[in-house]
């Protein structure tokens, strides 16, 4: 169900934002533990997905879609902010030394899911998986690292593809040679809740749809939390501005994509409006497309466009679903090692291209503070903090302290001439 949406909002987006932005929407973890800590009547979230066989009730999904909607205005609201007040003010409550480091965490705080997916796990009898799970990891990143590195041409543009086929070659292999079994199926509890299918919905199946239910308490747990987007969607696209030129450059040519940050913001609330009214998540641009444009250096709105049109139909063909769901959790995992890492690498280039001084001790204790608390947050309490009552994610409060900590050692600061 979260392919669909997601898509369609990515097609909105490029018209949204007339085409001048290669951004492509995506579901937000930000936003996983607001909606997890609700309660649809008398029944938690948790003690949902175990009555439900893992599928969450409609009832449910319907909740959350009325917080996720109203979560668009905030992200509206921020880019009519910057639209009205310029790119400058904006820059001085969101500059370098903090959007850096939330782009660094990002991709840091995902490290952890990267390696669960690449190592080897306990199995529900208690053994443990193969360490075949290394090896098909270890070859899909390293054959990815170096097709990036070393193919030219239409290839150089395909080194995750070829990366992802190569560990699915060795999964193939191992499991000929009587090595395991890591490809997967998709669960029958999926398919059965299709609104409606062909046949036994073998070949094709729309996923289910809900309409969302009027309920303040979801807007009050969901909509705080747009505005912890608010500098990850600004950290994106200024990642986006800098790779983009890195390469315009070479032809003589600039693109001020920076400058469209109020664009870009309120793309990314009208499409959670869009997602969350048929049943889909929250999202935000992902960090993982700008890690994949940067290895590729395939930075194209054409593209973006034609592969949310391209997931929007391969989201109702079943066998389709099933060749990308069965794709191994180790080839995925190796993928991830390198594309959160470079999330974290793209917050590295921010402070370089920003010419962010490390010896200045206001831009150290920014930088020290955020990585910190996302970091030691998101390692040591699983992603959320009890902070004065308040629920609070990794990212939001790392940003949020971040912000209010530049402000205050700002205070007294000579304006630069």
């Amino acid at each position: 169900m979260t392919s669909m949406p997601s898509t369609r909002a990515t097609v909105c987006f490029t018209f949204i934002t007339g085409g001048k932005i290669p951004m492509y929407y995506g579901s937000s973890f930000a936003y996983l533990t607001a909606i997890a800590s609700m309660k649809a009547g008398e029944l938690t979230y948790h003690q949902l997905m175990v009555a439900n066989n893992g599928i969450l009730p409609p009832e449910f999904i319907s909740v959350a879609q009325f917080g996720i909607i109203f979560s668009g205005l905030v992200s509206i609201a921020a880019g009519l902010l910057v639209k009205w007040g310029g790119r400058e003010k904006v820059e001085k409550i969101l500059p370098a030394q903090v959007t850096g480091p939330v782009a660094m965490i990002i991709g840091l705080t995902l490290a952890g899911n990267a390696m669960m997916d690449a190592a080897p796990q306990q199995l529900a009898d208690g053994s443990m998986q193969s360490s075949m799970v290394w090896v098909i990891s270890l070859v899909t990143l390293f054959s990815t690292v170096i097709y990036s590195r070393k193919l030219k041409g239409f290839l150089g543009q395909l080194p995750l593809l070829l990366g992802a086929l190569t560990g699915c070659a060795v999964a193939g292999l191992a499991y000929a040679f009587g090595a395991g079994n890591f490809f997967r199926s998709i669960p029958a509890e999926a398919l059965s809740a299709s609104v409606w299918k062909l046949g036994d919905g073998s070949f094709f199946a729309l996923p289910a749809f809900t309409l969302p239910t009027v309920s303040w308490a979801a807007v009050a747990a969901i909509m705080p939390i747009a505005i912890a987007t608010i500098p990850e969607s600004t950290a994106h696209i200024y990642q986006l501005d800098i790779y983009v030129n890195n390469e315009a450059k070479k032809k003589n040519r600039h693109f001020d994509i920076a400058s469209m940050l109020d664009r870009n913001l309120i793309g990314d609330g009208i499409c959670d409006m869009i997602s969350g009214a048929v049943g889909g998540p929250a999202g935000t641009n992902y960090g993982e497309n700008i890690s994949t444009m940067a290895i590729t250096k395939v930075f194209s709105v054409p593209v973006m466009l034609a592969a949310g049109i391209l997931a929007m139909l391969i989201s109702c063909f079943t066998p389709f679903i099933q060749v990308i769901f069965g794709i191994p959790v180790a080839v995925i995992g190796g993928l991830e090692i390198y594309l959160f890492g470079a999330i974290a690498a793209q917050g590295i280039a921010i402070l370089i291209d920003k010419g962010v001084s490390m010896f200045d001790s206001k831009n150290i204790a920014v930088i020290a503070v955020i990585m910190t608390f996302g970091l030691g947050v998101n390692y040591a309490f699983g992603g959320n903090i009890d902070f004065f009552g308040i629920n609070v994610p990794a990212i939001a409060g790392a940003a949020i302290l971040g912000i209010v900590l530049n402000f205050v050692l700002s205070l007294g600061d000579k304006k630069e001439s």
